[in-house]
């Protein structure tokens, strides 16, 4: 597999920014189509893609999202043209049928459901980069957040289903201008070893 381009690389991670504030400029529903149909084909264990995604467009969903949001999280999110809850369908299973068909993958899980679970959690979270990864190189910025109340978020968007919030995410087109300072990341020998 040949390697991209550095300017490819810059724009995916090192020019690349957690944004914080937006500019008011539409976010196309066809380029979130064209996201989620770039971002759905990165690898999940047995292909189980649990991930699910809600794109928050509109006032009245915004007006139900910004609740149950911890206040640091609120203006950013009211601003942001686009909020994606990143979930995952605990009955992922009944879609390996589907994604797996050449082994009876859904047998693996049954009556265990902590590793529904954890498997569910593990790969909706790969989704969700990949969703991250797949917006920035359609030009995109992204501002990723774990600060929320679960329950209420859950209870608000997913009540009697069998989905469940992972992350949210802010997509759009960022303000430069409200970007703070990078902040430090570990070395590769205080993060990695080779044996």
């Amino acid at each position: 597999m040949a390697s991209i381009s550095p300017e490819s690389i810059g724009l995916l991670f090192h020019n690349a920014r957690t944004h914080n504030g937006w500019l008011d400029k539409d976010v196309p529903d066809a380029l979130l189509r064209k996201i989620y149909e770039t971002a759905k084909l990165g690898p999940t264990s047995t292909n189980c893609n649990p991930a699910r995604i809600i794109f928050i467009k509109s006032p009245e969903a915004k007006a139900k999202l910004l609740p149950c949001l911890l206040p640091g999280n609120v203006e950013k999110t009211k601003a942001a043209p686009v909020t994606a809850i990143v979930a995952q369908d605990l009955n992922f299973v009944e879609k390996l049928g589907k994604l797996f068909p050449h082994a009876d993958a859904k047998s693996w899980f049954a009556g265990n459901q902590p590793l529904i679970e954890s498997t569910a959690f593990r790969n909706s979270s790969l989704q969700g980069a990949y969703l991250i990864i797949a917006a920035r190189a359609y030009g995109l910025d992204c501002g990723p957040m774990s600060g929320f109340n679960q329950e209420q978020l859950d209870h608000t968007f997913f009540a009697g289903t069998s989905w469940r919030s992972n992350f949210i995410c802010n997509l759009g087109y960022g303000d430069e201008t409200k970007l703070f300072p990078r902040l430090p990341r570990l070395d590769f020998d205080e993060a990695c070893k080779i044996t």
